[in-house]
């Protein structure tokens, strides 16, 4: 009889390690899917592993920033504050506005959304201007500054009407740790997004490696803009801030988009590149423009008194060569 029982136990084992190892062997393996397209005036590449497709709410996310915070939306919330339509704001631009309030804060003003009609009037931004004289850039920049507007309870109440947003600098790094807030709920643990430039990467590639991302040099001619260095990373967010794309050049001087917000007229320095890692995207998307504005040497304090942040940083040195500055634990290869 005890005999009888132990070989029942037996057969009721396998029963149960043979349906663990088919139930196993029918569950869904995790495949690379990609999906890439235009995005806020740029276009976004997306490589994961899932089980299935989620390109559609990636989707979804996406438009969610866009709706909240582009300014080439005309119906987004930002365009609507900024025209003095409504001074309701949505919970993306709260979060946004909170984040570059603190950013400003951090690097004394050299990041601020409020530089918007700066922007325009330097033709970087949704409208169309040229050089401006001092005298314009004086009397803008009475309406420029984070200290000119606050949020009450979901309201944008600005010191001056004429106060604009312009949340470019922060927008698609946001944008990558939306998605990327959406593929963690989902358990999804390998990814890469990038918007733009602006890198979030999860996990591991494919391949078993980390995931790789190119640095470019920056050079003024498309054709010499290859890839200058290489970085490895398993989680990390980072975004790169250049002022060797756009610009324009007028009586021999060169103008780039960055615009200090202090003085009101376009960066001269030389920084040509900043690549920032922080603990988000959308922070290091703020801090990127923030050093670029600040010069290599007040970025580098930053750096090295946040362990939270690292950097890369490429200067001009004239002559078409190039100095290079990195934080310590970064290990930038040639590729």
């Amino acid at each position: 009889m005890i005999r009888k029982k132990s070989i029942l136990n037996a057969f009721f084992l396998l029963f149960l390690i043979a349906g663990t190892i088919y139930i196993l062997g029918c569950r869904k393996r995790p495949v690379l899917h990609t999906t890439q397209g235009p995005v806020f005036g740029t276009y976004y590449h997306i490589s994961y592993m899932a089980t299935g497709n989620v390109d559609s709410l990636v989707l979804e996310r996406l438009r969610q920033v866009d709706a909240s915070l582009s300014m080439f939306n005309s119906k987004s919330t930002v365009s609507r504050i900024n025209r003095g339509e409504t001074d309701r704001a949505d919970a993306l631009f709260c979060r946004v506005f909170a984040l570059s309030d603190s950013v400003w804060r951090l690097t004394h003003g050299a990041f601020d959304p409020t530089v918007a009609p700066l922007v325009n009037a330097w033709g970087f931004g949704i409208r169309q201007g040229g050089v401006v004289d001092s005298a314009a850039v004086d009397s803008m920049l009475a309406f420029v500054g984070m200290d000119k507007v606050r949020l009450v309870d979901g309201r944008v109440v600005k010191a001056d009407p004429r106060l604009m947003f312009d949340f470019s600098a922060v927008a698609k790094g946001f944008a990558l740790d939306h998605v990327a807030a959406l593929f963690d709920s989902l358990h999804i643990a390998d990814y890469l997004i990038e918007i733009g430039g602006e890198v979030v990467t999860r996990g591991r590639h494919p391949e078993g490696r980390p995931w790789s991302v190119g640095i470019e040099k920056p050079a003024d001619d498309d054709a010499a803009r290859n890839v200058r260095v290489t970085l490895q990373f398993e989680d990390a967010a980072l975004a790169t801030s250049g002022n060797y794309r756009r610009y324009y050049e007028r009586d021999g001087r060169r103008y780039a988009h960055t615009i200090d917000p202090h003085s009101g007229h376009p960066v001269q320095h030389p920084l040509l590149s900043a690549t920032v890692v922080a603990p988000t995207c959308a922070m290091a998307d703020a801090l990127a423009t923030a050093f670029m504005v600040m010069g290599a040497d007040s970025a580098r304090t930053i750096v090295e008194r946040m362990p939270s942040l690292k950097a890369y940083l490429i200067m001009d040195a004239g002559d078409g060569h190039y100095d290079e500055w990195h934080s310590k634990d970064l290990h930038p290869s040639v590729p």
